[in-house]
């Protein structure tokens, strides 16, 4: 009897073995053809456009903040800089609509994503292509697609500095 369980586990052995080996071989053809097909960028080019748009973007937001701390004197620089995110996320939403967004974060790489304008784009993206699905399983589900995770992550990572700075001043 254990002469038989022996070699029925050799053989159950063998056969996963051989559909590893297959997978693997599978994922080494696959691996070749991506590494084919995927398209070539010039690392250097890349990096100083997301540099130079970033900091356009940048430039953007204070220049929004500065015109309005201009033009109301009396509002406080808080409410200003709270004023120039809705004016910047709104710009972002709004050329991501009609398609301009997209053209300048293909240009730009990460230099249009890190600032919160790549954060709206992000949620107006999925918001806009899901659409047809209707207004609650198309436009409100898949808008956060993207954007829940950072969401998500960001409240974890404010309650765990609020609780370590918590514990702190009880010291």
């Amino acid at each position: 009897m254990a002469d038989f369980f022996v070699y029925a586990v050799k053989k159950m052995a063998k056969i996963i073995w051989e559909k590893i080996m297959k997978n693997e071989k599978l994922n080494q053809a696959y691996n070749a053809y991506v590494e084919a097909r995927i398209p070539r960028t010039k690392p250097w080019p890349s990096l100083f456009n997301s540099f130079w748009v970033g900091g356009l973007i940048c430039l953007l937001g204070q220049g929004i903040n500065e015109l309005l701390l201009y033009l109301f004197p009396s509002m406080a620089e808080q409410s200003a800089w709270a004023w120039t995110l809705v004016a910047l996320i709104f710009l972002a939403s709004f050329l991501t609509a009609i398609g301009v967004y997209d053209k300048i974060g293909k240009f730009a790489g990460g230099g249009s994503i890190v600032p919160i304008t790549g954060f709206s784009n992000s949620i107006t993206s999925p918001a806009i292509e899901f659409k047809h699905e209707g207004v609650i399983y198309g436009t409100c589900v898949k808008m956060f697609t993207i954007a829940g995770p950072v969401i998500v992550t960001g409240i974890v990572a404010s309650v765990v500095v609020g609780l370590i700075y918590f514990v702190v001043g009880l010291i």
